[in-house]
């Protein structure tokens, strides 16, 4: 991550994952979402990839973010799984916008 963005740690993240509970983004810089780039590193991970996915659900907490998200989201799966996507008044922290889960199958290898 650039030098620029502070990592604010609290310890919490640190139960689930390595990253960080929050980052402080300076004044003016473009923000780049992450859900999609963590979707593919975990299906990677289990050895599956994008084209493997057969379901999606999305969870997003304003609907005026329903034409950037779906931009971003048609821009990486380039396929026709099943989706679903959801307005909710709120995620389970609320600083989280959007909730994306993915169903993947892929074969056994030969």
């Amino acid at each position: 991550m650039s030098s620029e963005f502070e990592s604010i740690n609290t310890g919490i993240a640190a139960h689930i994952g390595k990253y960080a509970d929050a980052v402080r983004i300076p004044a003016g810089a473009e923000v780049v979402y992450q859900a999609w780039h963590n979707v593919e590193d975990a299906l990677s991970r289990a050895g599956a990839a994008l084209t493997d996915i057969v379901s999606v659900r999305q969870w997003l907490t304003d609907a005026a973010d329903i034409p950037a998200y779906a931009k971003v989201r048609s821009s990486v799966i380039k396929h026709e799984p099943a989706f679903m996507l959801a307005v909710i008044p709120a995620l389970v922290w609320p600083n989280i916008r959007v909730e994306v889960e993915v169903i993947a199958v892929r074969r056994p290898a030969a």
